[in-house]
């Protein structure tokens, strides 16, 4: 039992570190030219009444940058 409990302790604690690094990284995104939600190839269109917008590269960019970083850590923890 506790073999799952300091698991999930150690799991807990690493999204709390991967969340506190993608808040700091989202607040310098602001200050970059291309930012994330803001790219070429995300669809915006703007009409007299309504707005849609679909952030399609963005997506997948993250999809991207999160399934290499999970594979990482599934690398590290499987040791």
């Amino acid at each position: 039992m506790e073999d799952i409990s300091s698991f999930l302790a150690r799991v807990f604690i690493l999204f709390g570190i991967i969340f506190l690094f993608i808040g700091i990284l989202l607040l310098f995104f602001e200050k970059l030219p291309l930012s994330i939600g803001r790219l070429p190839g995300d669809i915006y269109i703007k009409r007299d009444n309504y707005v849609i917008y679909f952030p399609i590269v963005s997506s997948i960019l993250i999809s991207v940058f999160l399934t290499i970083l999970i594979n990482v850590l599934i690398k590290i923890f499987s040791r």
